[in-house]
């Protein structure tokens, strides 16, 4: 009884005072209506010497047309930059409202390299009629003929003089390309061993500790899903490539390119016991050791010991 009398008391001192719950919102929300105001007086004030951004993100032609703002109204760099971040599809939906802005050269030439970083009409004087746009079409006209068909697609490149006939550049091509089927990518290269040592020579494995250098080498030339000639070959080229550029590491371990074919082969078998879900009796960082210094017997526990931690943790070297 005495709370609410106080209650009653209390809330009538506060109409008097004119601080009831309307009144207090009522002028607490005038007072941010103010400082709005000021803030964003203060900063159109600001950009008055410049480009009035705030000015150009607020101005529209008419109510239908709010939404994106017009790219024309802005400066020509970061209207380029803007359309820096679509893809070829939506820049030629960008190009039908912008067309000037989207058919710019630079735009297309950005997505040319950035999709095929190595092509042999890049370091050639362009001919008449040339465009990065019409290159774009035929490179992704090309990607997926040779997807379908290898031979096919390489012979497309070099009839609309994207690629030079030598396999030097056949293999920067493909070494700069990410867009190739990797089971055509296999096939072609199990055929064109001309360009598979060309692809191999493109890979800089110095300094890098075997098993990453192993992983690296396999992201750019898939290995096959079986065993047999084709896999022998891929790890012989990589065995004496990794030699070639760790002369000094060789030296100091004593290892020569047999005994890194024998350490790749023990890592890739490594690799398939720990991972594998069939394997049940998972080989033992101690059995892994016994196991290698049989086959290489010049190799340190230690350094072995490290080949296993580095599968243990990071898991497959031929993934």
């Amino acid at each position: 009884m005495g709370q609410g009398l106080w209650r009653v008391a209390r809330n009538q001192q506060l109409q008097h005072q004119g601080y009831s719950g309307q009144g207090y919102l009522t002028r607490e929300h005038g007072r941010r209506i103010a400082t709005n105001n000021v803030s964003s007086t203060s900063h159109r004030k600001q950009t008055q010497g410049g480009i009035d951004i705030y000015h150009l993100l607020k101005t529209r032609k008419s109510k239908e047309q709010e939404g994106f703002i017009n790219l024309e109204m802005l400066p020509p760099e970061l209207s380029f930059t803007i359309l820096s971040y679509l893809n070829a599809t939506d820049l030629c939906l960008a190009s039908c409202v912008w067309q000037d802005l989207a058919n710019d050269e630079l735009l297309w030439q950005g997505l040319c390299k950035s999709t095929w970083g190595h092509c042999s009409i890049y370091n050639k004087n362009p001919p008449l009629g040339f465009s990065f746009r019409k290159l774009y079409m035929q490179l992704d006209e090309g990607s997926l003929t040779f997807n379908a068909n290898p031979d096919e697609g390489v012979n497309y490149f070099m009839s609309k003089g994207i690629l030079d006939d030598s396999p030097k550049e056949i293999a920067k091509f493909i070494f700069c390309t990410r867009t190739l089927n990797w089971k055509k990518l296999r096939i072609y290269l199990d055929e064109r061993r001309d360009v598979l040592d060309d692809l191999v020579t493109l890979h800089n494995f110095r300094n890098q500790f075997l098993p990453n250098a192993l992983r690296e080498f396999f992201r750019h030339i898939h290995a096959p899903e079986e065993r047999g000639e084709y896999l022998e070959t891929l790890i012989t080229k990589f065995s004496h490539r990794f030699c070639a550029c760790n002369p000094d590491l060789m030296r100091e371990l004593g290892l020569s390119p047999d005994a890194v074919y024998v350490l790749c082969y023990s890592l890739i078998l490594l690799s398939i016991d720990l991972t594998s879900p069939h394997v049940k009796n998972k080989m033992s960082k101690r059995e892994f050791i016994r196991n290698t210094r049989r086959a290489a017997q010049n190799i340190s526990e230690d350094f072995v010991g490290h080949l296993y931690d580095n599968i243990y943790l990071i898991g497959h070297v031929a993934a």
